[in-house]
C-alpha cells in the first residue's frame, strides 16, 4: 500500500491528530504558559479543529502555533501532502506542480512550498564534528554544459575547465555542506576547513596530495 493512502493525508481530523503527536509527543503543551497537566479539548461547532484550551491560564492554542502551518486556513492534510511531496522528490517539484496535485490556487501552492522549503533550511552553521568526530573532506568536480575548451587544448577527461565544488560531511550527525572553490589548492582549501571544521575533529580525505 502506498503511503499516500494514510488517513493523515486525506482525513483532517487524522491529519490533525498526526501533528500532534509531531509537535506534543509527551502530550498537549500551552503555548502561552507551558501548562502540560490541565489542557482539555474544545468542543462546538464554531471551534477550530484541533483547538485547545489551557485552564491554568485560560488561553487556547492549536498545534500549528510555532510552525510553519500558524494562521494558514490550507487544511493540515492538505500541508502534509505538499511537505511529503517535497521530501521525497529527488529533483524538486515546482508550486505549479503541487498546485495541480492538490487542486489549490497557484499563490496557496507557491506559499505553502515556499515556507517549507525556508524551514527545510539548515539555519545553524556551527561548525562540524568536535571531541574527536569523523568529518569527511572531498572534492568533485561539475559541468552542467559541453565544455568549450581553448583552441590548442588538451582534450580527454580533464577537470580544468569543470566547477571545482569541495564538500564536507559530518560523520556524525549526517550533514552535509558544500561550496564551489577557485582551485584545490591547499592554500584556498584550508581556510575554508578551519572556518567550518572543529578543531577537535578527524578529517577524513582521500589520498590526494592536499
Amino acid at each position: 500500500m502506498s503511503i499516500l493512502s494514510e488517513p493523515y493525508f486525506h482525513d483532517e481530523a487524522a491529519a490533525i491528530a498526526k501533528l500532534e503527536s509531531s509537535v506534543w509527543p509527551h502530550g498537549p503543551v500551552c503555548r502561552h504558559c507551558g501548562g502540560v497537566d490541565r489542557m482539555t479539548v474544545v468542543g462546538g461547532r464554531t471551534a477550530r479543529p484541533g483547538l485547545k484550551r489551557c485552564l491554568p491560564c485560560k488561553k487556547q492554542c492549536t498545534a500549528k502555533v510555532g510552525t510553519v502551518l500558524e494562521s494558514s486556513h490550507v487544511p493540515v492534510h492538505k500541508w502534509l501532502q505538499v511537505a511529503y511531496l517535497l521530501a521525497s522528490s529527488k529533483q524538486g517539484i515546482s508550486s505549479h506542480h503541487i498546485h495541480r496535485i492538490l487542486g489549490v490556487q497557484y499563490n496557496t501552492a507557491w506559499f505553502m512550498t515556499h515556507r517549507l522549503r525556508e524551514a527545510m533550511r539548515e539555519g545553524s552553521f556551527v561548525p562540524f564534528g568536535g571531541a574527536g568526530a569523523a568529518v569527511e573532506v572531498d572534492e568533485t568536480f561539475i559541468s552542467h554544459e559541453k565544455v568549450i575548451k581553448p583552441r590548442g587544448a588538451k582534450q580527454g577527461r580533464g577537470s580544468a575547465y569543470k566547477h571545482k565544488v569541495l564538500s564536507r560531511i559530518d560523520r556524525k550527525t549526517g550533514h552535509a555542506r558544500s561550496i564551489v572553490v577557485a582551485d584545490l589548492k591547499a592554500a584556498t582549501i584550508m581556510p575554508i576547513m578551519q572556518a567550518n571544521i572543529d578543531r577537535e575533529s578527524r578529517i577524513m580525505t582521500d589520498e590526494a596530495g592536499q
